[in-house]
């Protein structure tokens, strides 16, 4: 079992940054491919980003591209999303999620079912 843990979250103004963590637990994650989803209020989940587990290949959501940045500290056991120019679109709660699969494309990434393991969400609200 692993257990996803996120922190990070909050209230910035449009315009700003905040790094999102996720610590695992239970099992390293060196094995596991590492997403991050997030859902608004009275929307679906959609995929945000996505990083192998080798931490060669990153994916990201066309609302995202250019602003935010996965990544991965295997020491440590953390996954990061650095996000950049926040919008008041970018409010959601944000999950990561952990895969033990082999995909290599962003169709993989961005399917929830994708993914084996789940944290319980960090709040991020976009709002001057």
């Amino acid at each position: 079992q692993v257990q996803l843990v996120e922190s990070g979250g909050g209230l910035v103004q449009p315009g700003g940054s905040l790094t999102l963590s996720c610590a695992a637990s239970g099992r390293t994650i060196d094995n596991y491919s590492m997403g991050w989803f997030r859902q608004a209020p009275g929307k679906e989940r959609e995929f945000v980003a996505a990083i192998t587990w080798s931490g060669n290949s990153r994916y990201y959501a066309d609302s995202v591209k250019g602003r935010f940045t996965i990544s991965r500290d295997n020491a440590k056991n953390v996954v990061n999303l650095q996000m950049n120019s926040l919008k008041s679109a970018d409010t959601a709660v944000y999950f990561c999620a952990a895969d033990r699969g082999r995909g290599d494309s962003t169709t993989y990434y961005s399917a929830g079912g994708t993914y084996d393991y789940w944290g319980q969400g960090t709040q991020v609200t976009v709002s001057s």
